[in-house]
């Protein structure tokens, strides 16, 4: 009986690898046209589906920018989103809407970046021409395309591809049979090379020799815990050293969280885990808020996460009966930060 799904995840991935490598092909002999926007636009992306530290990257990246006087602004997808077509999530003042219309991610980096433009569309092409005619009068200096490595319509002055140490490499697979968004060989496309959540260094070492064959700069990171904030209504421990908790997160590669966690002393005694941008409901976190209270057990959540619930003001009344936490993480570097920060100049000041 198990052969059955297995043929058909099978099957789908065949179909999803020519698919893909048709439309990689018109791009390339141009029967599908690139787009040259006026600004410098740099491009974070994945070759699989999520979990591979873009997303603190993507801030770090723009915290950078912004470190050495440029302006950036970001484009997203906005992936979950409730709403459709182009939409302005923060100008150089404020934000303008929440998680719900934006997406979690958008508006995280919209919030840790304030002043940041911060842009979601479907079509990235009417993303960049609503920045160019909003914001006519001061115009960002370059373009930030948040997971677009698949996304060929605009042409890219750096394209960075993440690429988690901790997911198998040499026997990736294609969706749906593994997390392939298009075969490995594709990130010779690449202009830059990020290999993140490094854990295990022998396993690093030998995906790190391996992409370093394509010629292609690499840089080697890691996600690193960062500090535990408290929300909600209810008393928060000061001292979260030896906390027990119940984790729970919608992200794409969540083992990362608990082991983040866990490295901050925490004691995870439950889990529970939503699919990747998952919207949340009373139905799905009932049992979970009952197993903590009965538990005596925190909660703790992502950032991402966090910034999802937010605009769920039901649910997060309904959470603050426990003392709730979300954990920040960022990117820190272990070789090759100096070549990234070049490399990010140089796209803006050829």
């Amino acid at each position: 009986m198990s052969e059955g799904p297995n043929f058909l995840h099978k099957t789908a991935a065949l179909l999803y690898r020519v698919v893909t490598g048709l439309r990689n092909s018109a791009f390339e002999r141009g029967v599908l046209k690139t787009w040259h926007a006026p600004l410098p636009v740099v491009s974070i992306g994945n070759i699989t589906a999520g979990g591979t530290g873009k997303t603190p990257l993507a801030d770090w990246i723009i915290g950078y920018y912004r470190s050495i006087g440029e302006t950036p602004a970001l484009l997203s997808r906005g992936y979950g989103r409730s709403s459709k077509g182009v939409l302005l999530v923060a100008d150089t003042r404020r934000i303008l809407c929440g998680s719900l219309e934006a997406g979690d991610e958008p508006l995280m980096l919209a919030a840790k970046n304030p002043g940041t433009i911060t842009v979601v569309a479907e079509k990235r092409k009417e993303g960049v021409e609503f920045i160019l005619k909003r914001f006519k009068g001061q115009l960002p200096s370059v373009i930030i395309l948040d997971d677009a490595f698949q996304h060929r319509q605009i042409a890219r002055d750096l394209d960075i591809v993440v690429i988690n140490a901790a997911e198998a490499y040499f026997d990736a697979r294609m969706l749906p049979e593994g997390r392939l968004r298009e075969p490995l060989a594709n990130i010779r496309r690449a202009g830059l090379l990020v290999l993140s959540k490094i854990n295990d260094r022998k396993t690093a070492d030998a995906i790190a020799l391996d992409l370093k064959k394509t010629g292609i700069p690499v840089v080697e990171a890691r996600t690193a815990a960062d500090e535990l904030v408290a929300f909600g209504t209810a008393a928060a421990a000061e001292n979260t050293s030896g906390m027990r908790a119940l984790a729970f997160a919608g992200i794409g590669a969540p083992g990362g969280f608990l082991l983040s966690l866990r490295e901050r002393g925490i004691e995870v005694d439950s889990h529970r885990f939503f699919r990747d941008h998952e919207p949340y409901s009373k139905e799905k976190l009932i049992p979970m808020l009952l197993e903590a209270e009965q538990r005596s057990l925190s909660l703790v959540t992502t950032e991402k996460d966090y910034y999802r619930l937010l605009g769920e003001h039901e649910i997060m009344a309904m959470l603050s009966v426990r003392p709730c936490y979300y954990l920040k993480i960022r990117t820190e570097f272990i070789e090759g930060k100096e070549t990234l920060e070049t490399m990010l100049k140089a796209a803006i000041h050829p």
